[in-house]
């Protein structure tokens, strides 16, 4: 025990003083991250940060190319749906358009990265390796706000719906929506202005390259997707939701219940596939000053930002289902843009019609309070 506490003592003193001389190859593993090998002469040790295993190079491909499927038939729908058929014409439409919009510029990188994770190299020049990292981070940014003004906005229709008459109205909601999308332009910057391609050991990268190779901008990046895009969200969504459902215990309709479940699964979905990036970059910054330092968990700390970052993207398919496709008027608007633009594949065209208008005046007939309503 006394060798091994000596042993680490030195690699530990070593990683230092090596740092400091600049004795450090970058490498990286991913479009996301930058990390280093590390050698120490002394000790015979060398660190390979970048040994990802086998399987991720199978993985990650096919993965990714069913999230792209799969959130761009979503979003693209709701997106269709909102502008042709039903009109954004309340708060609540605005903000879910723009939630499918920036799903739809999150789910934009997907095709690079499927590209990226097979050569493992970055075949689309300098402005591209820019503009897909910005388009990441602003939908991952945006995303985070719509979800969590979404949740403001419900708060106000159940909790202040006095107040809410006076303050949700579409002119609000597009001017929110443009403030938010600011927001989120300014905190990619950084991103925009690191991330380069860059030729490293023979093969070329897209990676954030800090001034001075400082990795100060690194943590500070780190430290503002954690604040930004989940401590903030998450502190209002546990407010909203809770004060949503002291409302909601109140109600004795017959949805009262349902509304209930997705008020957690809104919560919880959030949450489970948020969360795990959040932390592998909270100890991503304490890597980098340094906190954490041995060879064996920053190995662990790749793979995991692998794994966190392609789970964090299966949220952008879950959106659409979540917000739209549960809500009764949505689907009702989704049932008539399908029966005039897919009129062709009914063989009983008006028999099919007149099942539908008789389902939709069903949830017409069936109108919840204005609460639940609200929720669903």
């Amino acid at each position: 025990m006394y060798t091994k506490r000596v042993i680490w003592y030195l690699s530990l003193m070593n990683f230092i003083v090596l740092e400091q001389v600049g004795y450090m190859s970058p490498t990286s593993n991913s479009s996301a991250t930058h990390e280093y090998n590390f050698y120490y002469p002394e000790l015979d040790i060398s660190c390979d940060l970048d040994n990802i295993p086998a399987f991720a190079s199978t993985f990650f491909p096919v993965l990714y190319s069913l999230l792209f499927v799969t959130g761009l038939m979503g979003n693209a729908l709701v997106v269709w749906v909102l502008t042709v058929f039903k009109k954004v014409r309340a708060m609540t439409d605005v903000y879910l358009l723009n939630l499918a919009i920036s799903d739809l510029l999150f789910v934009f990188s997907l095709p690079f990265l499927v590209q990226y994770s097979i050569t493992t190299q970055w075949t689309f020049g300098n402005a591209m390796c820019k503009i897909i990292s910005s388009a990441y981070f602003i939908g991952f940014y945006s995303s985070a706000f719509f979800i969590t003004i979404m949740s403001i906005d419900r708060y106000l229709a159940i909790v202040q719906s006095v107040y809410a008459l006076q303050v949700r109205t579409t002119a609000r909601g597009v001017i929110t929506s443009l403030v938010l999308w600011a927001v989120a332009i300014l905190a990619s910057a950084p991103d925009f202005v690191f991330f380069q391609e860059t030729n490293d050991n023979n093969q070329t990268k897209c990676l954030p390259h800090y001034p001075d190779g400082s990795n100060g901008w690194r943590t500070f990046s780190n430290f503002e997707v954690n604040v930004l895009g989940w401590l903030i969200p998450v502190g209002v969504l546990i407010f909203c939701y809770h004060s949503i459902l002291k409302n909601l215990q109140k109600c004795h309709t017959q949805n009262k219940y349902r509304a209930i479940k997705l008020v957690f699964i809104v919560v919880i979905v959030f949450i489970l596939f948020w969360t795990p990036i959040n932390v592998v970059l909270f100890l991503d910054s304490l890597k980098n000053m340094h906190i954490i330092s041995d060879c064996l968990t920053s190995q662990r700390l790749d793979l995991a930002m692998e794994l966190a970052e392609a789970l964090s993207f299966v949220h952008c398919c879950l959106n659409p289902v979540i917000y739209a496709f549960v809500s009764e008027k949505f689907k009702k608007h989704l049932h008539e843009a399908f029966r005039k633009h897919a009129h062709f594949l009914l063989f009983c065209k008006d028999y099919s019609g007149r099942r539908l208008d008789k389902h939709s005046s069903l949830h017409a007939a069936s109108s919840q309070s204005s609460s639940v309503g609200a929720v669903l």
